[in-house]
């Protein structure tokens, strides 16, 4: 499908971090595949790589977070979308805290949110996360897009 793929490749999109917890593992994976789906009441769906380090986590958390990157970010996008969690404390390279269920929170980004996984649906190479929010924080600024972090290399297969 290299016309699908071409097409998809002309396309920006914002770009997003998942942070999620499991007892005392934390895992986090820069995300593309996202969106809200529903306005009343708000559902996003994020969508995690069955490869990524991140899915096993994220497969039995309770509480996932949801991170918007400044566009100058993209050290944390890197640190998150090139470094494999099985290999490399991720957070140990960002300021973060805990917040609701002990997910890991991004202390310095434009804007995240907190929510309840509602459902986990297979989608081919990835699971999709029914996320309903109840806890955000939104700042100033322009947010990270598939643009600015397009030369990265990943830190799994595709």
């Amino acid at each position: 499908m290299s016309a699908f793929d071409d097409l998809m490749g002309l396309l920006d999109r914002p770009m997003y971090v998942l942070t999620a917890a499991d007892g005392d593992r934390r895992a986090g994976c820069l995300v593309g595949f996202a969106a809200q789906v529903c306005i009343d009441p708000p559902r996003f769906l994020v969508c995690v790589s069955d490869k990524n380090h991140t899915h096993a986590v994220a497969g039995v958390a309770d509480v996932v977070a949801v991170h918007v990157l400044r566009r100058e970010q993209v050290d944390v996008a890197e640190t998150f979308g090139s470094l494999c969690g099985a290999e490399v404390d991720k957070f140990a390279r960002v300021a973060w805290s805990e917040g609701p269920g002990g997910v890991p929170v991004l202390d310095d980004c434009l804007g995240w949110f907190t929510g309840r996984v509602l459902d986990r649906v297979g989608l081919g190479d990835h699971t999709g996360l029914v996320v309903e929010p109840y806890d955000a924080r939104a700042g100033e600024g322009e947010a990270l897009t598939f643009d600015d972090v397009r030369h990265l290399e990943p830190g799994h297969d595709a």
